[in-house]
């Protein structure tokens, strides 16, 4: 079943995460892909772009290419960067026959629930790499990493306002998968309604990443990345050999 967040609640979604917020993290990626990849990159694909917040930060050092899979996202992406090109797309089965001299996984890959699912994005990205180029590859968590957790939301913007909650939570250790739960409370004016929705996503040890990234053709680093209010988690930096 397709997330509402990416589907019905789109027109709700900057009021959950504001582009504003991925500045420092845009900062870190650039300054990563600028020291990998050789010559000087200038063009970037974005691999699972959504709502363009990355792209907003990006576009301003690379001409960007932002794919999703959800059109309507890239409805909102085309509004934030009407002079990026913008491809409706599978991550997973994408071929544009050209490549890039940067590619850019943000959290679209935790959708990947699967080992060979998470193969074929891993491909997609390397075959969209030029040799002497550079992906990263940024999940939200590890399997190391994760904890049950929950985060408190919220976004006000003229009649309408939404409050969050987002908990995150693993039924089964065993298997590679974990859950999100969102419970949104959207108002609109007088009108108030409650939405549940539910994120099926992938859960993989740091050494399945490594080793399905290194199967896909990468030479694999670790990049440190801000998360905000100071700390910091791990991603992947990938280059592709020349």
């Amino acid at each position: 079943m397709k997330p509402l967040l990416y589907d019905e609640l789109v027109p709700w979604y900057r009021l959950l995460d504001p582009f504003e917020d991925h500045l420092e993290e845009a900062d870190a990626f650039i300054a990563a892909f600028d020291r990998a990849a050789a010559p000087r990159p200038e063009t970037l694909l974005e691999l699972g772009a959504g709502a363009g917040h990355n792209g907003f930060h990006l576009k301003r050092r690379y001409r960007c290419t932002l794919t999703d899979l959800s059109p309507a996202m890239q409805g909102l992406s085309r509004e934030l960067n009407p002079e990026c090109e913008h491809i409706v797309g599978d991550l997973r089965s994408l071929r544009l026959d050209r490549t890039f001299d940067v590619v850019l996984v943000h959290d679209a890959i935790v959708y990947m629930t699967s080992e060979s699912d998470l193969l074929a994005a891993a491909r997609t990205a390397f075959v969209h790499t030029r040799p002497g180029g550079a992906a990263i590859v940024a999940p939200d968590c590890v399997r190391e990493t994760f904890v049950d957790h929950t985060e408190l939301y919220q976004g006000d913007d003229g009649r309408r306002s939404l409050r969050a909650m987002e908990w995150s939570w693993d039924p089964d250790p065993a298997d590679d998968t974990s859950l999100v739960e969102y419970a949104f409370l959207l108002r609109d004016g007088d009108d108030m309604r409650a939405v549940h929705d539910r994120h099926l996503e992938g859960l993989f040890s740091r050494a399945t990443w490594v080793r399905l990234l290194g199967e896909a053709g990468y030479r694999v680093e670790n990049l440190r990345r801000p998360i905000g209010d100071g700390e910091m988690d791990d991603v992947f930096l990938c280059v592709r050999p020349v």
